[in-house]
């Protein structure tokens, strides 16, 4: 894919940051590749999905990669599959990771945990912050309810640039993506419909690969 992972560009120090809206059409996109794998015939549990799995074309659309540990979802009658807990730390449901018990919701978990990422620039799992902060979802999911604090966990690499109203929309969304109750959890259906509204109709502003200043940086 032309423009490699969203986790090389959200998280890169060369690289411009990616605008508001691309945020949102990537969020959008991925949750529409979750949806339709929900939705198939025999329904598909993506079990790892994270940053580094969603690649992007040229023009920021992001596709899923890496179906390795996909799953059959459970059918009939059947509310889970039980099966060896697999995926990466810090994106898992925590039902998941107690019982082994893997639902459809368990990826809806998983991408709060990508929304959060792209609302905070932060990692999921990040050793080098303050130790309260360096579990991404322990220490946002607090705020993500208080509007007077939630603008002061956004990105500060967007420098203000951002519909305030997008980012409460995108934040409750991530909050209830995240409830600890699995059944509480939006649909992926529900998820695209909620993101469709904060999509820009006008052509997006999509960075150039490189910033000039950090290029230079890192040529000396």
């Amino acid at each position: 894919m032309a423009r490699g992972s969203v986790e090389s560009h959200l998280f890169s120090r060369v690289l411009l940051p990616l605008p508001w809206s691309v945020r949102m059409r990537i969020a959008f996109g991925a949750a529409k590749g979750l949806a339709f794998l929900h939705e198939a015939e025999k329904p598909v549990i993506y079990r790892d999905f994270k940053t580094s799995n969603i690649l992007l074309d040229p023009d920021y659309n992001a596709k899923l990669s890496d179906f390795g540990l996909a799953k059959d979802g459970p059918v009939g009658d059947k509310s889970h599959v039980s099966t060896r807990i697999m995926g990466t730390y810090g994106y898992a449901a925590p039902e998941y990771i107690m019982t082994g018990h893997l639902t459809p919701r368990s990826d809806v978990y998983s991408f709060g945990v990508v929304l959060l990422e792209l609302l905070t620039g932060r990692k999921s799992l990040d050793k080098a912050r303050p130790l309260r902060e360096q579990n991404l979802t322990d220490w946002a999911l607090p705020i993500l309810k208080e509007k007077k604090k939630l603008l002061n966990i956004v990105d500060p690499r967007l420098s203000g640039d951002y519909p305030v109203k997008g980012v409460h929309k995108a934040a409750m969304l991530a909050y209830h993506c995240l409830n600890r109750n699995p059944k509480a959890r939006p649909l992926m259906r529900d998820i695209v419909d909620s993101l469709e509204p904060l999509q820009e109709t006008e052509a997006l502003d999509v960075p150039s690969p490189f910033q000039p200043a950090a290029a230079a940086e890192v040529a000396e």
